[in-house]
Order: C-alpha cells, then sequence, then structure tokens
C-alpha cells in the first residue's frame, strides 16, 4: 500500500478526538461523547488542513478555542487538548485543571513532552489538588502539517537563514538540527516506516541525517517502540528511503518564477494551509478553499496557466450543455440557469433531473471558484509580465545567458521590486562565469528601481567563494575553514546554476537525483552519496557501500531542509506518475516558501554581513 500520510495523520487525529479509543468502520468512536477542544495555534494549523468544522461536529466536539483565550468553565464535559509541550501551555492546563473548568482533561501533546515539563505538570496539578482532574496523556509524535497526501511541511520558519547566519554558533546549529530530526520523526512514526536515508555528503543535509540515523537508533532499541510492528526482516524494496537535501544544492528553484498553476497560485496569491482569500467579481473579499476535494486544483494544478484557462472554459461549456440537456429533457427553457423551478416533464425526467442537480450545483461552483482565481492571476499575470520572467528565467537556465538588452530590458520593464531582484540572481546564477562590467550593470539597473540589493550581493559573494574553493584545492583547508567560520553552512554547492541546470525537459536536478536513488543502479552522481540504515549495525551505515541498501526503491520521502515550493512538489510528482509500475514519493519541507520569501531571508543574510544597499525590500 502507498503511503498516504495524509491519511494516517487524519487518522491519528481523529482517534485523539474520539479520547484515544478505538474508531469503528464508519470513522467515529463505538459510545458518542460530547467533548470541548483547546489548541495552540501551532496545532490549529496541524488540524486545520485536515479537519472541517463539521468533522469536528461528527466526532462530538460541541466548542473549541485556543489554549490562551479567556474561557469560561463547562462543566460534566471532558476536554481534549492538543498543544505543543511548552513551559506556557503546562502553566495554563494546570490553571485550568486547578480552576475546574472541565470535567476531565485529556491531554495529547504534538511531540514527546520532555520529563522536566511533565514533573512540572505533576507537581502543579497535586499542588492545586486537581490531579484526578487529568484522565490521560499522551504523546501523538504530530509535529508536522500535511497538506495533500503526499506533500507536509515542519513549519519551522526562517530555518534557511538561521542555518546560513554568519553568527550562528554550533549550538544554535544544533539546536535547529535537533528541531528537524524531531519533525522528520514525527512523520516517520505517523507513517510508520524506518526507512533507508541518502543524503550528499557535508552540510545541513549529513547534520540532520547523522542525527535522525542516531535518533531512530535509540528508539529502536526499546521494546514498545514505535516501529516494531514494521519488523527488521522488511527488504529495501518494501521499506522507502529518505533522500534528505539542503536548498542550497539546488538554489534556483526557491527564486525562479513559475507559469504553471499550482506554484502561481502559491507565488502570486499566498496560499497558506490551502486557503487563500481573493478580491471578488463583485467586490469584497472571497475566501477560498485549495485541497484534495476539488476536483479541478488536484486535475490541474501542474498546468501551465493558459491551459488552465483554456480548461476552466471547457468546462464551463460542458456544464452549459448539461443544463441545457436537463432543461430539454424536463420542458424547461432551452439554455435558462437551471434552479430547480422548471421541473414539468414526467417523473423518470423529473426524477433524474433532481438527482443531477447537487451534482450540477457542486461543479458550477467549482468552476466559478477557479474562474475568480483564474481572472485575479491574470491581472497580476499583465500587470507584472510574470509570463515574461518565467520564460526568460528559464531560457537562462537552459542557455546559461542572456542578451544584454534583453536583460536590461526585464529589469527596467514592469514588475515588482522583488520580482526584478529574483530575476537578476538567476541571472548571477545561470551563467557560469559573468563579466564584472555586466553585474555592475546589473547592480546599477536594481538600484535605478530603488531595490535593495542585499540579496543579489550576497549570492554573488557565496558564488565568487565557491568559484575560489574550486580553483583552491591545494591550499583548500584553510580557505574552508575561514568560509565555514564566515557562512555557516553555506559551503555546499550553491551555485546550483552551474552544476544543476535545468535540463531541456525542465528536469529539475532534485527530481534526477531521486529518480537515480530510487533506481539504486550504479551513477557516479550518487555513488558519493551517504547510506544510513538504523536498522542495521553501526559499523556497517554510513559508510555509503552497502549493496542491498541501495535500491531499488518503490516509494521515496523527499524532505528539503530551508524551505521548499510547488515547483519542486510539482516535478516529484510528475517523476512518480511516469514510473512503471507508479512508484510514491512524498515532499517535505521545513517551510513552504514563495520566491518572495525565500528571497527575503537572502537579503537578511547580506544585510547580516554588511552587503547591499540599505533600502528596504518591497513587493510594489
Amino acid at each position: 500500500m502507498a503511503l498516504n500520510l495524509r491519511q494516517r495523520q487524519t487518522d491519528c487525529i481523529i482517534r485523539m478526538l474520539n479520547l484515544n479509543q478505538p474508531v469503528n468502520s464508519s470513522g467515529t468512536a463505538n459510545e458518542e461523547v460530547y467533548k470541548i477542544l483547546i489548541y495552540d495555534k501551532f496545532c490549529q494549523n496541524i488540524l486545520s488542513p485536515l479537519i472541517h468544522v463539521k468533522d469536528l461536529r461528527k466526532h462530538g466536539v460541541t466548542l473549541y478555542f485556543l489554549i490562551d483565550k479567556d474561557r469560561k468553565p463547562v462543566h460534566d464535559v471532558p476536554a481534549v487538548y492538543f498543544v505543543q509541550p511548552t513551559h506556557s501551555n503546562i502553566l495554563r492546563i494546570v490553571s485550568d485543571a486547578s480552576r475546574s473548568l472541565y470535567d476531565t482533561f485529556h491531554l495529547n501533546f504534538s511531540f514527546s513532552i520532555p520529563r522536566p515539563l511533565l514533573e512540572d505538570l505533576a507537581s502543579g496539578t497535586l499542588n492545586s489538588d486537581s490531579v484526578h482532574r487529568i484522565s490521560k496523556v499522551h504523546d501523538q509524535y504530530l509535529e508536522f502539517v500535511t497538506l495533500e497526501d503526499n506533500l507536509f511541511s515542519l513549519a519551522q520558519k526562517s530555518c534557511y537563514l538561521q542555518l546560513n547566519d554568519p553568527s550562528a554558533g554550533d549550538r544554535e546549529i544544533e539546536e535547529i538540527v535537533e528541531k528537524i530530526v524531531s519533525g522528520l520523526f514525527c512523520v516517520l512514526a505517523t507513517l510508520a516506516v524506518v526507512p533507508i536515508i541518502r543524503c550528499p555528503r557535508d552540510g545541513p543535509a549529513e547534520m540532520v541525517a547523522s542525527a535522525l540515523d542516531q535518533r531512530l537508533r535509540d528508539h529502536l532499541l526499546s521494546k514498545n517502540n514505535l516501529f516494531s510492528e514494521g519488523g527488521s526482516s522488511v527488504s529495501s524494496f518494501q521499506r522507502p528511503v529518505l533522500c534528505i537535501f539542503d536548498r542550497n544544492f539546488e538554489l534556483s528553484v526557491g527564486i525562479q518564477h513559475d507559469f504553471r498553476y499550482k506554484p502561481l497560485v502559491h507565488d502570486v496569491l499566498g496560499l497558506k494551509l490551502n486557503r487563500l482569500s481573493v478580491q471578488g467579481d463583485k467586490g469584497g473579499m472571497r475566501s477560498y478553499e485549495l485541497d484534495s476535494s476539488d476536483p479541478f486544483w488536484v486535475a490541474n494544478g501542474s498546468l501551465e496557466f493558459p491551459e488552465v484557462a483554456v480548461e476552466i472554459e471547457t468546462q464551463l461549456n460542458k456544464y452549459k450543455k448539461d443544463i441545457e440537456e436537463v432543461n430539454r429533457r424536463t420542458g424547461g427553457n432551452d439554455g435558462a440557469e437551471f434552479d430547480g423551478q422548471d421541473l414539468i416533464g414526467n417523473t423518470k425526467h423529473l426524477m433524474n433531473a433532481v438527482n443531477s442537480l447537487p451534482e450540477l450545483t457542486e461543479r458550477k461552483q467549482v468552476i466559478d471558484k477557479h474562474t475568480n482565481i483564474a481572472t485575479v492571476l491574470l491581472g497580476e499575470i499583465k500587470e507584472r509580465s510574470l509570463d515574461s520572467f518565467a520564460k526568460k528565467e528559464n531560457d537562462m537556465m537552459i542557455r546559461g545567458s542572456i542578451d544584454r538588452n534583453e536583460l536590461l530590458g526585464v529589469l527596467k520593464g514592469k514588475g515588482t521590486k522583488v520580482d526584478k531582484l529574483r530575476f537578476a540572481i538567476m541571472y548571477l546564477i545561470s551563467a557560469e562565469t559573468i563579466p564584472q562590467s555586466e553585474v555592475e550593470m546589473v547592480e546599477t539597473a536594481l538600484r535605478e528601481s530603488e531595490v535593495d540589493t542585499s540579496a543579489f550581493q550576497y549570492v554573488k559573494k557565496i558564488k565568487s567563494l565557491n568559484v575560489s574553493l574550486a580553483s583552491a584545492n591545494s591550499s583548500r583547508s584553510n580557505i574552508v575553514d575561514w568560509a565555514e567560520k564566515l557562512y555557516g553552512q553555506s559551503i555546499s554547492a550553491v551555485t546550483a546554476g552551474v552544476k544543476n541546470l535545468l535540463s531541456s525537459d525542465r528536469q529539475l536536478a532534485l527530481t534526477r537525483i531521486v529518480e537515480a536513488l530510487m533506481d539504486g543502479k550504479p551513477n557516479p552522481e550518487i555513488d558519493p552519496y551517504l547510506v544510513f540504515d538504523p536498522r542495521t549495525p553501526k559499523s556497517s551505515s554510513g559508510v555509503g557501500s552497502i549493496s542491498h541498501l541501495k535500491g531499488p526503491f518503490k516509494e521515496a520521502i523527499v524532505f528539503m531542509i530551508g524551505g521548499g515550493n510547488f515547483v519542486e512538489h510539482g516535478s516529484l510528482q510528475e517523476l512518480a506518475r511516469r514510473q512503471q509500475p507508479i512508484k510514491h514519493v512524498i515532499y517535505g519541507t521545513t517551510e513552504i516558501l514563495t520566491g518572495d520569501e525565500f528571497v527575503e531571508q537572502l537579503s537578511q543574510l547580506g544585510q547580516k554581513m554588511g552587503l547591499g544597499s540599505n533600502i528596504a525590500p518591497s513587493t510594489h
């Protein structure tokens, strides 16, 4: 069975809402209990893409509140708490229990509660004589946000900035790595799989892979571990491969403009937790949900925007024809909007028409939603020439260059300040060598448009450093010591445009490497990659020479440290679909970022290093 993270996490949450009792085939507990749900902001974000209000009602949740809001007592009712194990949350739970806000408290922590906090909970409830109200305490291992069946985020903000901060000390880096490892551990515990781990050498990817390997090893030593059902005899073909990368592996994808529907909606309209708000056709803001329950979004998210516009038109015409057919059969007026008023045909046709009404109404709502979204998108595309940015950036990545006049034309043309900054950085990444005069020309054009060049200067500095590294292998130790001290973790292949060019069929370097790792055949590109198997003795792991651990694999989990996006997710799903037989790939990241959000982190790094101008980046 394919790994379905969304389903697994939803099942865990439903069990939690049913007081951690077994759930029957209809998805509810055998005994219905009315209850109150209390959550913190982070856990609200976990619930939001998975559980709707009607689902809460189905599982007996009558009221739901944020933990930090003032709440009145509700007697004789159990309360389900779903919160992160933090000091402030423990204090609030103790306060709620001491005030007898609810009859019993079912505490569910998004991750394993540390012993000191558990002791604080115990002593606090004992001292207030309310320990009898604490019914159960559960570690749920759900500290991640699932957006689709095969897409998750750890919702850890600014990881790229923190890992690459030149002022970050070893302890701070270790804390970030530890947090990432905890999130990945939760994902694996929810899927109940112990993967074989692959990653490039050096940098954050190896640090996370090594620490995760150790965390899994330590956990597997306990008798009642979360993976005990898996057994150690499972072959590599049944176990997934976890491929860990760092954003610097392919920097360009985090910056580029893309012209496909799903990446466009995310980048331009700010899709968050599968929801977005756009200007309605009759004024006012309209809020929409875009997830697996929307058939148009699922079917057309990976299409280029013009193809989506055609598809909306096609669906609308099909809807109109179906309406005409219903009206014709029931004796209604030709072409009249179907509203259930003109049903005067014979009984059989009448019943058919009535039965088709809900489906037609639902189709019309989906068409209207995407018509509105596409209209708003089209306005942005025209105003900012987003189609031109996407095409020229793609051309640059393939050819490795751009005509000087064309370059200047883009930088002085339409688009927001950040659009132009992103384009300039893509130009910097795409070419292996750039004349200094051309770089200065780009900087001047950016300043004339009042663009903060900190991010541009940062990427330029890192790129020149990598060129220095490549030509200074003889004295590598000195320059690496200096570089690592100055740039933190940035020494991996930041010049992604040099090594990891988009090929002519637009396959990303990430996708190409993941395909090779899943195939498990000898390949000079992946042969140096490290291998970790938490189920094998430590002495033989991590050396990258264990043939039976190298695949082939039919399932993969791909994790990007430092921010991911819908471009990579879409590319990996295309890879999975074109395999014979079809393979399954889950994509995850520390946080899902728009191009503007990622460039903002690059700008902050540039400013921390004293590079660029002091003009604040703006979207206009």
